[in-house]
């Protein structure tokens, strides 16, 4: 799961006064925050150190990553007129994208045949954050904006499906082998927007990354009635938060698709009996599907114990 280093005292030592994106935009910095999960717990493969805005400052959007906040956008995009002074630039090119690069390839170098995994923002996380200028609750923004003005949605759309596209390939062609599209606000959605104003541009980004050969993984938080959805926009792979049960997730994904998930990472704080019942149940509720990649269903909290994550990978190795 990306930000699986972020409850590291070594990661707090080497991001040290680092802003996020200069921590991003650093090769050697993000090389070595990918490889500290890694060293210290013994996972199976790396997720590559990035944040979801990442791209969208490669092309030129000004946004800042605050602490405690999450990304502030200088301009929120709201209008037809906006989404065209935001789209005439395009995505970020290979020149602007040459940081993500050296720092896939010297992870991977010092990953020393451990896989990398690559990472982007889904088109409607990216069209969410910059509608509201900010991270939001309920992601009111977006969606006025997809039925109030479906032309200049469709036209943010297009552009955030490019970005993301882009951003992955990158990493792909830099040495990922395997790529995540994290959608963390499309659980806002009804079925039935997702599929006619976003299914779409996710699928143009899954499709840009299967077009280099390397599986697909597709995960959104609060979407256990999406998930057939999210499966349909052409991942390999779906990624299924802690608010449902793997084996209801198989259930709705047809019992042929792979899944990845989903401990719930409120029970790393509880007792060590508590959470080892908690990840063997995950672990044969997974058994439903022909696949599984166990993982926690969102991201690690910062206080998190790291001996905690550490035995949880050697129980999880054992079964």
């Amino acid at each position: 799961m990306r930000q699986a280093g972020r409850s590291l005292p070594e990661y707090r030592q080497v991001r040290g006064q680092t802003t996020m994106l200069q921590a991003c935009l650093d090769p050697d910095l993000a090389a070595e925050i990918t490889c500290q999960p890694v060293r210290r717990h013994g996972v199976d493969a790396a997720i590559f150190f990035s944040d979801i805005v990442v791209p969208l400052a490669l092309a030129g959007v000004e946004v800042t990553i605050e602490p405690g906040v999450g990304p502030v956008f200088a301009r929120p995009v709201r209008t037809v007129a906006d989404v065209a002074a935001l789209t005439h630039t395009g995505p970020p090119d290979d020149e602007a994208l040459a940081p993500v690069a050296a720092g896939v390839r010297e992870a991977v170098a010092r990953l020393a045949g451990t896989p990398l995994i690559g990472f982007a923002g889904a088109p409607f996380t990216l069209a969410a954050y910059l509608a509201q200028g900010r991270a939001s609750r309920d992601h009111l923004a977006a969606r006025r904006l997809m039925h109030t003005d479906p032309a200049a949605w469709a036209a943010l759309m297009e552009y955030t499906a490019a970005v993301s596209a882009a951003f992955l390939v990158a990493q792909i062609r830099a040495g990922a082998v395997a790529v995540q599209l994290f959608d963390s606000w499309v659980g806002s959605l009804r079925e039935a927007d997702y599929r006619a104003h976003v299914l779409p541009a996710s699928a143009k980004v899954l499709a840009a990354a299967k077009a280099e050969g390397v599986p697909t993984i597709h995960f959104g938080t609060g979407t256990g009635e999406l998930l057939a959805a999210l499966h349909d926009a052409g991942a390999d792979v779906v990624g299924v938060d802690h608010r449902v049960g793997l084996d209801v997730a198989v259930q709705r994904l047809g019992g042929t698709t792979p899944v990845q998930g989903n401990i719930d990472p409120a029970l790393l704080a509880a007792p060590w009996p508590v959470l080892e019942a908690h990840v063997r149940d995950v672990v044969d509720r997974g058994r439903a599907a022909p696949g599984h990649v166990v993982n926690l269903g969102h991201g690690v909290p910062p206080d998190t114990d790291p001996d905690v994550l550490t035995r949880l990978v050697r129980l999880v190795h054992s079964l």
